[in-house]
């Protein structure tokens, strides 16, 4: 399957003779400003998990084009099911340094209330449901939730008519989820959009040991969903093949459509991972050198006179202040309340979790110096329940 793009490496229209991009000046800049911010809050916490100041870390390095150009695309009220690459949608859709810091740093003011590792963002206000760990869950929930949507479209059709976007790797296609939710999507004609990140590695995993067959695209057509391939390190290309999959998704009452967006995964693929064990240090540094989302489309910007040096450092100089502000502040906010632990698995607390919460409250007030519990909110009151 050939893959669709607009800007070539060096941030050049491929095709001359076609209309040239659909989009104003002030949503280029935005595109390019919230890709570099996503890279410079990556550099930050990438060097905040090896300095042992938070437990974990992933980064989008190469792949901030294909989560920031599709949200661009996407309605602010399209619900979004993320796997954890998807830092831009987040920071496209509002998110602010101060609402990354509470989560990575589990603060009072994370409204997951510290219960989830560090980048399993989620935002009820910008309609992202909460990451999770386990591979490939979110792509069957995505249909789920795409065949409840369709039926509210259909009740409601003279109001905004809004798909779903489901975000996975290529390595999550291997799960049996993804063929469940892709089958499921197609035989009820759910209106939700599936962008697959092809990075080239699920973890240490190349994709020539994963599949043989014509990538993840290929799989789309067997369930005959309307497929296509794009360039994942061009987010205009992004940005409009995710513009038409999604009205593709709203024709004749919904219909699942499939973005393969091809990229390479720069980093390690977490904070866990040494890449450099089963690839080349030198194959990294080429992509790096070769081709990226961020600097293909500075180039663009600087042909057209909309970038240059000077708005680079101003803007580098500017985020990297703002982020590490609200580094510093989270670090010294207090964690939430340790009743949180047992709290909001029922309605209301049962009574074998009361009785858990006061013995775990007396083990900590007879062994004060082993259980430090100054840093979270309440401190040993916050674990007696709530109202109490």
């Amino acid at each position: 399957m050939p893959t669709y793009r607009i800007l070539d490496q060096a941030g050049r229209i491929v095709d001359p003779d076609c209309e040239p991009p659909n989009i104003s000046t002030p949503d280029l800049l935005k595109l390019y400003r919230n890709m570099l911010t996503v890279s410079i809050l990556d550099l930050i916490m990438f060097d905040a998990q090896r300095q042992g100041r938070i437990s974990f870390y992933m980064v989008s390095a190469g792949e901030e084009g294909i989560a920031v150009g599709s949200a661009s695309s996407l309605s602010p009220n399209d619900p979004i099911f993320a796997q954890y690459r998807e830092t831009g949608i987040f920071q496209y859709r509002g998110f602010t340094p101060p609402d990354f810091m509470a989560q990575l740093f589990a603060t009072r003011s994370d409204p997951g209330k510290g219960r989830n590792m560090p980048v399993h963002y989620g935002s009820r206000e910008h309609n992202i449901h909460t990451i999770s760990s386990p591979l490939a869950t979110q792509i069957p929930q995505a249909s789920g939730a795409a065949y409840a949507v369709k039926m509210q479209n259909a009740r409601d059709p003279t109001g905004e008519q809004r798909v779903v976007a489901c975000y996975f790797g290529e390595g999550a296609a291997s799960e049996g989820d993804f063929h469940a939710a892709l089958n499921i999507a197609a035989t009820r004609a759910c209106p939700v959009v599936f962008i697959c990140r092809n990075n080239g590695f699920a973890i240490s995993t190349p994709t020539l040991e994963q599949y043989r067959g014509d990538g993840i695209a290929s799989r789309g057509l067997g369930y005959g969903i309307d497929t296509v391939r794009v360039d994942g390190n061009d987010v205009l290309a992004v940005r409009e093949v995710t513009r038409q999959a999604r009205e593709l998704a709203l024709e004749d009452g919904g219909k699942p459509v499939l973005i393969e967006a091809m990229s390479y995964r720069v980093s390690h693929h977490s904070t866990s991972d040494d890449s450099f064990a089963y690839r080349a240090k030198v194959e990294v540094e080429d992509w790096k050198r070769r081709d990226n989302p961020i600097t293909r489309l500075r180039k663009y910007l600087e042909s057209k006179r909309l970038w240059d040096e000077a708005k680079e450092k101003d803007l580098r100089s500017e985020t990297r202040k703002s982020i590490l502000e609200a580094y510093r502040q989270a670090e010294k906010e207090k964690k939430p309340a340790l009743r949180n632990m047992m709290e909001d698995v029922y309605e209301d607390l049962t009574e074998e979790q009361r009785e858990q919460m006061e013995s775990m409250r007396r083990t900590v007030e007879r062994y004060p110096n082993e259980y430090d519990v100054s840093s979270y909110e309440e401190g040993l009151d916050g674990m007696r329940p709530s109202g109490q």
